[in-house]
């Protein structure tokens, strides 16, 4: 996926994205070596708040663990993308933040809506900052392969959420992704940027 910001380039990756990509990739290094003594990932990993094997640090944890290359792949590929833009239209701090309460908000929503599996993986928080810049710059456009026109950041937000959405409440037998986490992150990040914007008033493109 890529996206068509009529001439913005990104002129380098931002303080705390870079940081963010850097600890992931350092915890993934980390899961690559240990796991088959220690099983890391599932001390790090999301346990449904039912399941007897929760603890709040998970909460935290989850978001820095990742089950393969691709995985982490994509997820830090669309912190980049997003997170870069945000952080600088709101700074490093008040990114920051936005990004860990979305992160917890999606582990919340998966630890109380999902009852059989863990999870791993920074989706939820890149689901908020997708939200947050579908919200922010909603006519940027974006090229997803293999469709050979463009979509609007707006129309894919709410695309990827429907999916999620039915994806949630009709898993397939194979599907193994977090859905609940990633409509917590967006939801989470859709009401902060929208309590945000009313009190800090921008010109959005």
């Amino acid at each position: 996926m890529s996206y068509n910001n009529y001439g913005n380039r990104f002129m380098r990756t931002t303080p705390i994205v870079l940081n963010l990509i850097i600890i992931n990739g350092l915890v993934f290094i980390t899961q690559l070596v240990m796991d088959s003594t220690y099983q890391l990932t599932n001390f790090l990993a999301l346990y449904p708040y039912d399941s007897g094997q929760f603890r709040p640090y998970q909460l935290v944890t989850h978001m820095f663990a990742h089950a393969n290359f691709l995985h982490i792949l994509f997820n830090m590929y669309g912190l980049w993308m997003f997170g870069s833009v945000l952080e600088r239209t709101w700074g490093p701090k008040r990114f920051l933040i936005f990004y860990i309460v979305c992160g917890l908000a999606a582990g919340i929503a998966q630890a109380l809506l999902v009852h059989d599996s863990a999870a791993i993986g920074a989706s939820g928080a890149i689901m908020g900052l997708l939200g947050a810049f579908g919200y922010l710059f909603p006519n940027t456009q974006f090229f997803i392969i293999p469709f050979p026109f463009p979509i609007k950041a707006k129309y894919l937000v709410a695309i990827i959420a429907a999916i999620d959405l039915f994806s949630g409440f009709h898993p397939g037998g194979a599907d193994n992704i977090a859905h609940f986490a990633h409509l917590g992150g967006l939801v989470m990040g859709l009401l902060l940027v929208i309590i945000w914007n009313r009190t800090n008033k921008k010109t959005f493109f």
